[in-house]
């Protein structure tokens, strides 16, 4: 894979970190999981992936992480989407097929809601929305887990799973039968929630939840490569 040079977006203060490969739409968006980066495998998978399709790959790091600025322990869901926001707005155009892992799932499907003429798909590896509400207890439950108090309070203004999720592009949630941090059941309520009709979960057997052994990564390929023939 040919390498992209890291460059950085100056949004309020902040300096936001990613890699943009150029190519044809739609771009191939990727959100990192929590206290996760633009370096993982799964995104460094997606964008050897688009290099040979000859797609448009953007991959960066929330402030506080990767090769962002800023102090891990003052991010919260709220600043990250609002950062996601930023950098499909300056840095991309034209439909998005967006890809998040855990964390990045749930401000996949915020972001879908918000810019729903730009999502054109969304995938959920495996998806964690609401973790503040179904995995963390209270504010002090989630500080003794190493979860900071404002990020839990954030999450608890930005949960998805008590109504209906409006997204209505098709919507790929992939997921392990052993995942121990992300039970399946949030796959399933999240399947249940969101509006459109063309929701799909696959459940790879044995999987936990990083889904980065080569033949789940090659499950998200898979997966991926589907959603770019449909929208052609």
């Amino acid at each position: 894979m040919s390498e992209i040079a890291v460059q950085y977006l100056e949004f309020e203060g902040r300096r936001l970190g990613y890699r943009k490969r150029p190519g044809h739409s739609p771009t191939l968006l990727f959100l990192p999981g929590y206290a996760s980066d633009m370096e993982g495998a799964k995104a460094v998978a997606i964008d050897a992936f688009a290099e040979g399709r000859g797609i448009a790959m953007l991959r960066f790091d929330y402030s506080g992480t990767g090769c962002s600025n800023g102090n891990f322990e003052d991010g919260t869901l709220a600043l990250w989407l609002e950062e996601s926001l930023a950098v499909i707005d300056e840095l991309t155009d034209g439909p998005l097929i967006v890809v998040g892992s855990s964390m990045g799932g749930w401000i996949g499907l915020h972001l879908a809601i918000l810019r729903p003429e730009r999502a054109k798909a969304l995938v959920g590896i495996a998806a964690a929305p609401d973790f503040t509400d179904w995995g963390l207890a209270s504010a002090d439950s989630a500080e003794q887990q190493g979860v900071g108090r404002k990020f839990w309070e954030s999450g608890q203004q930005l949960r998805l799973l008590t109504a209906e999720i409006a997204v209505e592009c098709p919507v790929r949630l992939i997921h392990g039968d052993r995942d121990e941090e992300v039970p399946i059941a949030v796959a399933h309520r999240t399947m249940d929630c969101v509006r459109s009709g063309d929701v799909q979960l696959l459940t790879i057997k044995g999987g936990g939840h990083r889904l980065s052994e080569p033949h789940e990564i090659a499950a998200i390929l898979r997966t991926i490569s589907g959603l770019l023939e449909q929208a052609e």
